[in-house]
């Protein structure tokens, strides 16, 4: 079983980039920034999901699970797919709040590790080589400038037919720069043995080329 961890801030194509990367290995691939979605989805129809005070005492109420179709994740809540739903902003500024609080955190911990104790797996998110899968025998840091970020997510949202503007999904990708470095709980922070990778002047194959070669020669 060989176990990559990919970390790194919004918008840094960490999903489009792990996917891809899993498919041409062959691993499984798991999105683990999906599940916290998925709680800040149920939370935000039903309490305040940066209100910790009201998050905790709903936990039980949340059944989330990633399921494998021909190499696609799909994420379920409660039964429900829910893959197209957790993509908003508004689902991204409310997954940000949730992440910070640690009874959420540990609450998808265990469910995070067992993915990677069953399979060979490209896993990302904020705290994957450095609290889910410390051991893990790749890690990467990917990350461009906070405009390149933006403009690549407002391509994105703006292709699904969402009405959004440049200008409001800069704000949040800098307001969750702020909130993931910053949160008190497993903050967003480059691992001492992580291998950076910079994708601000990369088109997405260049980006999808390089994550597979450190990791190919990470394996040896």
């Amino acid at each position: 079983m060989i176990s990559v961890a990919i970390d790194g801030p919004a918008g840094a194509g960490k999903s489009t980039i792990a996917r891809a990367a899993a498919k041409e290995l062959g691993f499984l691939y798991a999105d683990t920034g999906a599940l916290y979605r998925a709680v800040a989805c149920y939370m935000m129809s039903r309490v305040d999901p940066a209100d910790p005070s009201a998050v905790v005492p709903l936990l039980d109420e949340v059944s989330v699970e990633l399921k494998f179709a021909e190499g696609e994740q799909r994420v379920f809540l409660n039964g429900e797919d829910v893959s197209d739903r957790i993509r908003t902003p508004e689902v991204s500024v409310h997954a940000s709040e949730v992440s910070q609080i640690p009874q959420v955190r540990q609450f998808l911990f265990s469910l995070q590790q067992d993915l990677a104790k069953t399979n060979s797996v490209v896993m990302d998110g904020r705290d994957i080589g450095t609290v889910v899968l410390p051991h893990a025998e790749v890690k990467i840091f990917l990350t461009a400038d906070p405009e390149v970020r933006a403009r690549r997510r407002f391509r994105e949202l703006t292709e699904k037919g969402l009405e959004v503007t440049f200008e409001e999904i800069l704000a949040d990708v800098v307001k969750r720069d702020d909130a993931d470095m910053h949160r008190a709980v497993s903050p967003l922070r480059q691992a001492e043995d992580a291998v950076r990778v910079d994708t601000t002047d990369c088109s997405l194959e260049e980006s999808i080329a390089r994550v597979i070669r450190v990791i190919r020669e990470k394996q040896g």
